[in-house]
Parts: C-alpha cells; sequence; structure tokens
C-alpha cells in the first residue's frame, strides 16, 4: 500500500510543481473571497495541466466551456500559438469584470475572448475551428456540449472535460440520481462507445477526459 494520505500527496505534488505566478495567485485569493463556489476553479495543479498539454499542442484557436472567474482560460491561452485566440463562454455575467480584469493582468487580453451566455447557443455563433476544447460547463448539458464541439474541433484536435468522475457518484453501484450525476453519465458512457475520439479517461482531482479527434461526423 501507497504511504501517506491522499492530502499528503497532493502536497508533495504541489511542492514538486511550478509555482503560481502572482496573476494566478490573486486570482485564487480573489474568487475565494468573492464567490460563492470557489472550488469550480481549476487551482494550481489543473491549470499547470491545462497549461502544459496547450503548450504541448500549441494551438491556434482553443475553446472553452465554463469560464468561471478566468484561471483556466488564463493557463491555456498561454500556450497559444503567435496570433492565436481562446474563446471562453460563461453564462454567468456578474463573474465577467473579475475575469477581464485578469487576463489584462496576465497581458493576455488581446488573446481571450469572452462570451457571455448560453454556450449552446453561442457555439454555432462561432466562425472558427479549433485545435483544442475544454469542456467545464453546465454538468447536465455535457453531451449537448460535446454534440456541438465535435462540429467545431479539427481532425487531430483535442477535447478535454472536466469533472467526469463527479465525486464518484458516476460509479457503478452509485445512488445519485440528480440531473448533474445523470448528465456526466450519459456523456461517459456516450463518448466511450464513439468511435471518432481516441479517449483516456484520467483521474486525476475529479476526473479528465482526454480526447482526441480521430474522425469527423461525416466520415
Amino acid at each position: 500500500m501507497m504511504p501517506g494520505t491522499f492530502d499528503q500527496i497532493m502536497e508533495y505534488a504541489l511542492r514538486h510543481t511550478s509555482s503560481e505566478d502572482e496573476v494566478l495567485t490573486g486570482l485564487y485569493r480573489e474568487t475565494h473571497l468573492k464567490t460563492v463556489y470557489p472550488r469550480m476553479l481549476s487551482g494550481h495543479l489543473q491549470g499547470k495541466l491545462l497549461e502544459m498539454i496547450s503548450f504541448m499542442i500549441r494551438p491556434s484557436r482553443i475553446l472553452e466551456i465554463g469560464t468561471f472567474t478566468g484561471y483556466s482560460a488564463i493557463c491555456m491561452a498561454r500556450g497559444l500559438a503567435e496570433n492565436g485566440l481562446l474563446h471562453t463562454i460563461d453564462i454567468n455575467d456578474e463573474l465577467a469584470e473579475m475575469a477581464l480584469k485578469y487576463f489584462k493582468l496576465a497581458g493576455l487580453e488581446k488573446k481571450i475572448i469572452l462570451h457571455t451566455g448560453d454556450a449552446r447557443e453561442i457555439i454555432p455563433r462561432l466562425e472558427d475551428s479549433f485545435d483544442l476544447a475544454f469542456i467545464d460547463g453546465d454538468k447536465e448539458q455535457y453531451l449537448q456540449y460535446y454534440f456541438q464541439v465535435m462540429e467545431k474541433v479539427k481532425t487531430g484536435g483535442f477535447i478535454i472535460a472536466d469533472n467526469v468522475l463527479w465525486s464518484g457518484k458516476v460509479l457503478p453501484g452509485s445512488t445519485a440520481t440528480d440531473k448533474e450525476t445523470a448528465g456526466i453519465r450519459d456523456f461517459n458512457e456516450f463518448v466511450a462507445a464513439d468511435p471518432r475520439v481516441e479517449k483516456l479517461l484520467l483521474p486525476f482531482k475529479d476526473g479528465l477526459f482526454i480526447l482526441r479527434k480521430i474522425a469527423s461526423s461525416t466520415d
């Protein structure tokens, strides 16, 4: 059995990971001071993972569903190719001011376009095609987001979906019947059977589904 508790393992991981810069540290603190559900923020380890993935891919275009206060958008935008853009969408316009402030502090205000409203209405209007998409919006709508995102992501591009383990409530034997759990469970089962993507469900934090699009809807 591995020694150490989960919290000790996480602390060890953090101590061996590059530190947050002042912008992300400030955003983390302000999010915890001013929002009701600060746990929705990606946080240091997940943010660094998203940043690393973005730097590996060097995407020209990124689509994010679920901005919250902008932490994950900043991390992913740092890996954009020259002249790249990140479109991020959030239903809550009350958090837009905070997100925009930190985009500017990070020097990324020209690389990030913030849309407020229902992502299901906004995505079809976007003219760009994307190299990377991050799904972290309304859990009930994950499958609908996926259908729309698949039309926008290039063949060979990547889709990452957050919270796909949902605190274990999606596991066989779970008695959870809430709409969020049902939404994520339906998404997971559909994606697992979808031949258009290669997939890895990574048991990292609350679960990340990492998908690579290998075929279009018409193939």
